[in-house]
């Protein structure tokens, strides 16, 4: 389980594709790179192309319920940068499923005597932006 933040960030993409497996999604790539943008996730379903953005958080039992949930951090040049890596990777595989532009949220507890956080929950915003 996480302790840095890549580390974190890591887990919660792991997270995010057993979840998207497990709702019917197939999984086309992880970690795309188009120059310096990035797409965490691309998956696709029978009808559409995701492209998926994940943010993890860590929370304490106090923070759970106040903080801003994970996907606050998805702002407006995070999205431009995704839509132009998304516009790349449809350039490169074509297809005729329209794209969508998810965000998936993974809440991560951290509890007293535990060395590492577990999953408090998992939130996937479709067509988020």
């Amino acid at each position: 389980m996480p302790e840095t933040t890549k580390k974190i960030g890591d887990f919660g993409e792991t997270v995010a594709v057993r979840y998207l497996r497990l709702h019917g999604y197939t999984i086309k790539e992880r970690n795309w790179r188009a120059g310096h943008w990035e797409i965490d996730i691309i998956a696709s379903t029978w009808k559409e192309i995701v492209f998926a953005e994940v943010k993890t958080r860590t929370y304490t039992k106090e923070t759970l319920h106040t903080a801003l949930p994970p996907g606050s951090a998805v702002g407006v040049e995070k999205q431009r940068f995704t839509r132009q890596a998304a516009q790349q990777y449809l350039y490169k595989h074509p297809t005729r499923k329209p794209p969508r532009m998810d965000v998936i949220e993974i809440w991560l507890l951290k509890e007293e005597g535990r060395d590492k956080p577990r999953i408090a929950k998992i939130h996937h915003l479709k067509a988020a932006y």
